[in-house]
């Protein structure tokens, strides 16, 4: 198969600046083909996409030949500029020849027809329209078609546009463009699908920055669409922005507010902000929304562990446990009880917590340390043992000896 672009309109389609050698072009590569896999279009979009980005590999494909067989294996700015000139030289003979073909044809039509005006001639309907966007990046706002042409030749006709935005001219499928027509208004719906789904393609190239940026736009077109404002929430928490986090999560709870979703999420990001109280409020509205979540009672009994509040932790914690109990809520349930000073309550949430999960390190050390306070020395040395048969722990290794020093002593029997 013949090559489908020239070196400049490959260089365009990988977005790609001379000079350049093959590392530059697999990183172009790899780059676009996160943009445009089939696997992340829009709906309806998938084959547009995978004719771009089998287009993209033949592109690369080129440009690495080019900078393989290349003096030192870059590509110079000078050597682009003349293959380009030289490709426009082509193109512009294969137009003439063609126009020239076209009329001679034209010209035995009108004598074959004398009396059709058209000559039989099909009229051309591919409209070339001024304004358009980009699904793939519609932070680049309204931009300027400059050209329309295709690429291939049989059933394997693509069409391009290249479109001058703000950020510069990009080339891109002409059916990733949604043309703009500025006598009817930009329906909010329209502007929410269009940053969803770019948000989406920032997201899984780990950009949660980016992606929170374009929500906020959807966001600004529909404040209360609940799937925006979950979006949003979780994008400005992965990118570590936790005071943007917390507003998007109020306005979350404000739209959903008779879910658990929103008080959950919203308890983990002001845990992590350090403001525990509102954690643990935000913990309790989770809970009494879904009273039958067991992580949501064991984040609330930790919460107000760390707050204190012994008797709330241990009422929440004991709830946890009587849905489905976990080795971590089973030890915070332990410590509760401990700081309670209910030794007895102790010992059995952290011998539970070793039935559960037999190759918990600390599980069995929490359990050593309960016994240890016991007259259950024999009991307490052989959980040490098990702990520190798991993994090494200094303060297991130190509790043992000291258990071991505190066996009593027997003299053996004296020889008859």
């Amino acid at each position: 198969m013949p090559a489908v672009l020239d070196i400049e309109q490959s260089l365009l389609l990988l977005e790609l600046q001379p000079p350049f050698d093959k590392r530059d072009v697999q990183l172009a590569r790899r780059r676009q083909a996160k943009v445009w896999h089939p696997d992340i279009a829009p709906p309806g979009k998938q084959f547009e996409h995978e004719r771009h980005l089998k287009a993209i590999n033949e592109a690369a494909d080129q440009l690495e030949r080019l900078a393989e067989g290349s003096r030192g294996g870059k590509v110079s700015r000078n050597a682009v500029k003349v293959s380009a000139a030289a490709a426009r030289t082509a193109r512009a003979e294969e137009g003439r020849r063609n126009y020239e073909a076209q009329q001679r044809e034209r010209a035995h039509a009108e004598d074959r027809a004398a009396n059709d005006p058209f000559a039989a001639q099909v009229p051309d309907h591919s409209v070339v329209h001024r304004y358009a966007r980009c699904v793939a990046y519609p932070e680049w706002g309204v931009g300027s078609v400059t050209g329309i042409y295709f690429t291939g030749s049989g059933d394997d006709i693509q069409q391009w546009a290249r479109v001058r935005f703000q950020v510069g001219v990009r080339t891109v499928p002409a059916g990733t463009l949604q043309f703009v027509d500025f006598s009817k208004p930009d329906a909010g719906a329209d502007r929410v699908e269009r940053f969803m789904t770019a948000a989406q393609h920032a997201t899984l190239e780990g950009d949660h920055a980016l992606a929170a940026q374009r929500l906020i736009y959807a966001r600004d077109a529909e404040p209360d669409n609940v799937t925006v404002l979950r979006l949003l929430t979780l994008a400005f928490w992965q990118a570590g922005n936790l005071n943007a986090a917390g507003r998007s999560v109020r306005d979350w709870a404000r739209a959903e507010g008779d879910r658990p979703a929103p008080h959950r999420f919203a308890a983990r990001i002001y845990e992590d902000m350090g403001a525990i109280d509102l954690a643990a409020d935000a913990a309790q509205r989770a809970v009494d929304r879904g009273n039958d979540d067991a992580d949501a009672w064991e984040r609330l009994g930790r919460l107000r562990l760390r707050l204190m509040d012994r008797e709330a932790a241990i009422f929440a914690l004991e709830r946890a446990r009587s849905l489905v109990p976990s080795v971590e809520g089973l030890l915070d349930l332990a410590l509760a009880y401990h700081l309670a000073g209910d030794l007895g309550a102790e010992l059995t949430a952290c011998e539970q917590a070793t039935l559960l999960d037999d190759e918990s390190a600390a599980a069995w050390a929490r359990y050593a340390h309960a016994l240890a306070r016991t007259d259950r020395v024999s009991d307490a040395i052989e959980a040490c043992d098990l702990a520190l048969r798991i993994a090494e722990n200094d303060e297991v290794t130190e509790l043992l000896a000291r258990l071991r020093d505190e066996l009593p002593r027997v003299l053996p029997a004296a020889s008859a």
